[in-house]
């Protein structure tokens, strides 16, 4: 299995043990890699969620796994990419929402597959011709 980053819908799924499918899956790639990639963008995502229902408790949960997972950032080049991204979307009138546009730039510019539940989403993302390919889960 190719090293992949994780969507903030997958990887809150493996840390819920929600989806038997996609705990296999967890489990298989943790085997060959020994540790989730995810971007800061997850992060963002995931403390701000549990910020607004003012549970500082699982924030301070999460933050405390957040070393074992490798996060990559927002360098210059997924920022000019999730830009494009962005724009484009907008002009199509089909918007996926900024972390999405982030997440996906992130993914492309390094050349890493983006393991999401939100196909939908990403698909017009590669629609646009964005180097991005995507994997699920939830199937087997």
């Amino acid at each position: 299995m190719d090293r992949v980053v994780l969507d903030t819908d997958i990887l809150s799924e493996v840390l819920k043990r929600k989806d038997p499918t996609v705990v296999v899956r967890a489990e298989e790639y943790l085997r060959g890699h020994g540790r989730f990639t995810i971007t800061s963008v997850t992060v963002l995502e995931i403390v701000a969620g549990w910020h607004r229902l003012q549970r500082e408790d699982r924030v301070q949960q999460f933050l405390a796994r957040v070393p074992d997972f490798e996060v990559l950032p927002i360098d210059t080049a997924a920022a000019v990419q999730a830009g494009r991204i962005e724009a484009d979307l907008a002009r199509t009138g089909r918007t996926v929402g900024r972390a999405d546009s982030m997440i996906a730039a992130v993914a492309a510019t390094r050349g890493l597959q983006l393991v999401t539940g939100n196909a939908e989403h990403y698909a017009r993302i590669a629609n646009l011709g964005v180097p991005i390919v995507l994997a699920n889960w939830r199937q087997i």
